[in-house]
């Protein structure tokens, strides 16, 4: 049991550490709002892996791998996000363009768009992540492989499903700690266009290759 825990534990940090929707999204609410901002996305995520793990638990997940309409309906609503929240930060930095246009920014720590609540932090990271079915997925497809013959399913992968929760909030947060300690420059007004632009435009791209690749 120790074993097939520590083995899904490294495995589900490696997974998280690549970067993804989630990683972008703390990012950018980091330069918004600052440490605080970040680690509200970083939870709302978390408790959306958390709610993935639950859903496969009870078979909700394996339904919805086999059920290609619903799949592609969850997968679709999910680009339509991404696509909906890069190009929310395209025309946010394209207004605060046309504002500071022909000017230098005279305070080069202020943010270049409104720093998002709290709860409005934690709701992208939770809706980034439930809108992502490949979370179910991943669950569906990889906790078998860690699960002992004599063990419970349903109660092994909540267990699965907690640690992977944790290590997603504890390796976001850190990312948002420190993305923190560069906040000075990365407010500079060059800087923080270029980010936004940026994230935005991965955004949109993950967007849009989801919903191609659905179609």
């Amino acid at each position: 049991m120790t074993t097939a825990i520590v083995g899904f534990a490294v495995f589900a940090l490696l997974v998280t550490m690549v970067p993804g929707p989630d990683t972008l999204l703390v990012l950018r609410n980091c330069v918004r709002g600052g440490r605080f901002s970040g680690v509200a996305t970083a939870v709302g995520a978390a408790a959306g892996s958390l709610a993935w793990a639950v859903t496969a638990a009870v078979g909700l997940a394996a339904a919805l791998q086999r059920w290609d309409v619903a799949f592609m309906t969850l997968r679709l609503a999910g680009a339509a996000y991404l696509v909906f929240l890069g190009a929310q930060a395209l025309w946010a930095q394209r207004r605060a363009a046309r504002a500071v246009r022909g000017e230098e920014a005279a305070e080069p720590e202020a943010p270049a768009v409104a720093a998002p609540t709290a709860i409005a932090a934690f709701r992208q990271g939770l809706l980034s992540c439930l809108l992502n079915p490949k979370v179910g997925i991943f669950f569906v497809a990889v906790a078998p492989q860690f699960l002992p013959e004599d063990a419970s399913a349903f109660s092994l992968t909540l267990l699965f499903g907690a640690i992977d929760a944790v290590i997603a909030a504890l390796w976001l947060i850190l990312i948002a700690v420190f993305a923190t300690s560069l906040l000075t420059w990365l407010r500079r007004p060059r800087v923080n266009r270029t980010l936004e632009r940026t994230t935005g435009g991965v955004l949109v791209a993950l967007g849009v290759g989801t919903a191609v690749e659905t179609v």
